[in-house]
């Protein structure tokens, strides 16, 4: 096989891999005080606003390796509404796109007080998305799907979802890329149309008495709806409240539930499914926020041993009501 064609083969590879990613990929920022990333209803849903900023990078050692970059503020506006703005860049090999979406979120007050948590949240997020295929490095070819330029178009989609929080318990139904686009760089039969992707999650917070640390068993489940794609995270989280602030550390477990087959000795075929584990760390002082992820591909075959290490760092702002007599952090 010559250099020029391996180019190409792994050109193509990284925009496979891009497209099954279409807008924010999801990764294990939303374990980091990072749900509004993840659920357009959460925007303005906590007693402050949040600032987040977040980097990942992965494939250690690989040139062209897939990074990210996310900026999302949100906040409360009076006593129900809340709003929220999201900036990305997500760069894959040869193809990268960037986006930008704006959050409107209403949340209803269910109980009969301020003080009990039993909050029922609806949002959805419009923004427009613009994706670039670099063709120049691909050099001259007999192709005729090779341009040997750079690819662009732009569409406007929207996700939507709800949050409930009940005291120490939440859980969240989202639905990203509700709106078929057809894209004008790849063919249907490379990137379908239909990109819409199903999240649901569920947490719970067991705190005990008299005590500094509580724990936070969560679950998350993804589907695709076009391509079949499905996967769940299993996650255990750990706090510990301290007087400026909180520490938070855990572990999560991602596993795909349909697999790809592949072959290691050019006969046997075998059936791999992706899983990964992701210890992460974090914490906050006062307004502050800053947290580490570090996930790792636990399987036979895997394009390269290196690592997926992400930093997100937060600031709080504008607290604007007491907290809930709760221990729920994603709120308080």
């Amino acid at each position: 096989m010559s250099f020029k064609k391996l180019y190409f083969l792994l050109a193509l590879f990284f925009v496979q891999f891009a497209v099954a990613q279409e807008g924010i990929p999801v990764y294990w920022d939303y374990l980091q005080d990072n749900l509004y990333l993840l659920h357009p209803s959460m925007a303005g849903a906590s007693k402050t606003g949040k600032i987040r900023l977040t980097a990942r990078s992965q494939w250690a050692g690989v040139n062209n390796a897939p990074a990210l970059q996310t900026l999302n503020v949100n906040s409360r506006v009076g006593e129900k509404i809340g709003v929220g703005g999201i900036l990305y860049n997500d760069r894959n090999g040869y193809f990268s796109q960037q986006g930008a979406f704006a959050t409107f979120a209403y949340h209803l007050l269910l109980s009969r007080n301020y003080t009990d948590l039993n909050q029922l949240s609806f949002g959805i997020s419009g923004g427009i998305v613009q994706g670039k295929l670099d063709e120049t490095a691909f050099g001259p070819t007999n192709d005729p799907i090779i341009t040997g330029g750079i690819l662009s178009d732009a569409y406007f989609n929207v996700d939507f979802g709800m949050s409930y929080n009940f005291l120490d318990f939440s859980a969240h139904f989202t639905v990203k890329n509700a709106i078929p686009a057809k894209r004008d760089i790849f063919s249907e039969d490379l990137e379908p149309n239909n990109q819409r992707r199903y999240i649901v999650s569920l947490g719970y917070v067991i705190s005990p008495i008299v005590s500094a640390w509580s724990f936070e068993p969560s679950v998350l489940f993804q589907a695709t709806e076009r391509t079949g794609e499905a996967a769940i995270d299993g996650n255990l989280k750990a706090y510990y409240k301290t007087d400026w602030g909180r520490l938070w550390g855990g572990l999560s477990y991602r596993r795909n539930l349909d697999g790809g087959e592949f072959s290691s000795n050019g006969e046997t075929i075998n059936l791999q499914k992706t899983q990964f584990f992701t210890p992460f760390i974090g914490g906050s002082y006062n307004e502050f926020l800053v947290g580490y992820t570090y996930s790792y591909q636990a399987n036979d075959t895997v394009l390269t041993t290196g690592g997926f290490h992400q930093i997100t760092l937060g600031y709080n702002f504008g607290e604007t009501r007491a907290p809930y007599d709760c221990n729920c952090p994603a709120i308080n």
